[in-house]
């Protein structure tokens, strides 16, 4: 993690130089040629100084340790730093636009040279260097920050490419389209900006881990000879290197307190191994699959989940002996693109079942039904 910092701090470092010095000759020419899309490039670039500032920052945070108000650590500051670092370039865009608007109505003057022309082109190859720089970092350390960086160069490539073209256009044929080129650039600029936020709020919102990792993670536990199910595996992000996974586990009910246990910490300790999460959680759901009828029981219940929606799946179905009733639990994990209400789905299936219960069921019983979306 210590080392994850120092990298990170040291790609902030080279952006803020990189970019001071690309605005302010950007700036020069921006004023000296009367050109409202280079001065909105300039403008661009110091903002990326403001955001290689806040990765810094966020960099910091995120490498404090764990405290009483914040148990989970603070990885989630990169999040919040990218999701910054989008908004700034947003609110650039949007001034950005108006400035190429007014330009458009105002119809100014625009003072092209070949000397502008070729510092804009050098500015074009420094950006998509850093841009690959910053993508090559984003991947080794699982930055969410350097990423969102990565992408705002390779759009600041773009951007300075709009420029280029209005003084080539201006040189060539006398043509000044500046104040278009600029309300272009503002524009792909606001699209990228608020695509690359959307990236940096999930995670914050809680997004759900890919299915890969979760297919990775199901195969983790049903690999072990005594694992009956998995289901309701839950992927927390709060962080590079800090994620957390809850799951349920189905076993055999007659296996031993301490026999389970060491089958529930060879699961958790693989998937931590395979680096899938830095902390794991398991759930035991004991199944005594000789109880009478429940096998039935269980083959009906998933019959009639099926009947409402085929990606409805039934866990953790077992029956419990009291003195004077059979207790009937299970869960219904239900999709997220089903729209029935889960309460309707509830006592549709309860009471279908109900009257399969008789056929293997003498005395009464009692049913309790947990429905989840996932």
């Amino acid at each position: 993690m210590e080392e994850r910092n120092k990298v990170g701090a040291r790609a902030g470092i080279i952006g803020i130089c990189l970019n001071v010095i690309l605005a302010t000759v950007k700036l020069v020419i921006g004023f000296v040629s009367g050109s409202v899309s280079i001065v909105g490039d300039a403008v661009n670039n110091y903002s990326d100084v403001a955001s290689s500032v806040v990765t810094l920052v966020s960099f910091k945070l995120a490498g404090k340790k764990a405290d009483k108000e914040h148990p989970y650590g603070h990885g989630r500051a990169e999040y919040v730093a990218g999701f910054i670092v989008s908004a700034m370039v947003i609110a650039v865009a949007i001034n950005l636009a108006k400035s190429s608007i007014s330009t458009i109505v105002s119809g100014s003057e625009l003072d092209a040279s070949l000397v502008a022309a070729v510092l804009l082109v050098m500015s074009i190859i420094v950006k998509f260097i850093m841009s690959v720089f910053y993508a090559k970092v984003g991947r080794k350390i699982g930055s969410s920050s350097m990423k969102a960086a990565a992408v705002d160069s390779r759009m600041d490539c773009i951007t300075t490419s709009v420029a280029l073209l209005s003084v080539i256009v201006m040189m060539t044929m006398e043509i000044n389209i500046d104040g278009y080129a600029g309300l272009i650039v503002a524009l792909f600029v606001v699209w990228q900006g608020i695509k690359s936020a959307k990236e940096t709020v999930e995670p914050l919102l809680g997004s759900g881990a890919e299915d890969d990792t979760i297919d990775e993670i199901k195969d983790i536990a049903t690999s072990q000879a005594d694992v009956l199910g998995v289901h309701d595996i839950r992927v927390h992000d709060y962080g590079p290197d800090k994620k957390y996974v809850s799951m349920h586990v189905e076993i055999p009910g007659n296996l031993s307190l301490r026999e389970a246990h060491m089958l529930l910490d060879d699961i958790e300790n693989e998937i931590v191994d395979k680096k899938l999460a830095s902390e794991v959680i398991v759930h035991p759901d004991p199944v005594d699959e000789d109880y009478p009828g429940l096998k039935e029981l269980m083959l009906k219940c998933k019959e009639i989940a099926c009947k409402i929606d085929s990606d409805i799946t039934i866990h953790d179905f077992h029956m419990i002996d009291h003195k004077y009733y059979v207790c009937i639990n299970y869960d219904v994990l239900v999709p997220y693109s089903c729209d029935l209400e889960d309460a309707d789905i509830a006592q549709r299936i309860k009471n279908e079942l109900s009257e399969e219960c008789y056929q293997y069921i003498d005395n009464d019983f009692r049913m309790n039904v947990n429905v989840d979306r996932g």
